[in-house]
């Protein structure tokens, strides 16, 4: 049993000598000060008025999870709280160590009411769910147009590379064509010389 208005335990186990507390108590004496300062505040007209919160907005930024991935920080006891290990978090001035827990500490509530924001969303209007579909468009037709003008850049340089191979075919030939006429015209001086009147005719002209 809890000794009368110390809120300490008066029951020990054997060989235990710490001191027990009654959390019951304690919680009930906590309750009857809140309470007390509540009415004197009310009699005195220090109401405090409801803090009035934003409502819940999306982040403008990119939460930072990389950035220390594979580096190795010596701490020491004089090092600061921000650049320990983890991820530390400059609104709560916290350190949490992984970052789930750190994901989900930056969604919670505590950290929100921090930053002066509640956890209710607010409720979009239709003319604000148009707006949001047009910008979707919009956005959906810029990338359509950037993949159309990278498609054609890729369909240019193939037409250029066939063109160029096209070229370059063509020269050959034509360097195939002159190698064979030079050879042509050996033969027939060759045969000049021996007294033919040329190579793969035996019909004699009357």
């Amino acid at each position: 049993m809890a000794a009368s208005g110390s809120g300490v335990s008066g029951q020990f186990c054997k060989n235990d000598f710490r001191r027990k507390w009654d959390k019951d108590e304690y919680e009930n004496l906590a309750q009857k000060r809140l309470a007390e300062e509540r009415e004197r505040d009310r009699r005195d007209g220090k109401t405090a008025p409801p803090v009035k919160r934003d409502l819940l907005r999306h982040r403008d930024y990119k939460v930072d999870l990389e950035s220390k991935l594979g580096k190795t920080i010596v701490i020491t006891k004089t090092t600061p709280q921000a650049e320990m290990g983890g991820y530390y978090c400059n609104v709560c001035d916290c350190v949490v160590k992984d970052s789930i827990n750190f994901l989900d500490h930056i969604n919670g509530k505590k950290h929100q009411r921090n930053l002066g924001m509640s956890m209710r969303v607010e409720r979009s209007s239709l003319d604000q769910v148009k707006k949001r579909f047009e910008v979707n468009k919009k956005k959906m037709e810029e990338k359509q147009k950037e993949y159309d003008f990278e498609e054609r850049m890729k369909e240019l340089r193939e037409e250029e590379e066939k063109a160029k191979a096209y070229k370059k075919e063509k020269q050959k030939e034509r360097k195939r064509r002159a190698e064979e006429d030079i050879d042509l015209e050996e033969d027939d001086e060759m045969a000049a010389v021996m007294g033919f009147s040329g190579f793969g005719s035996s019909k004699k002209s009357h």
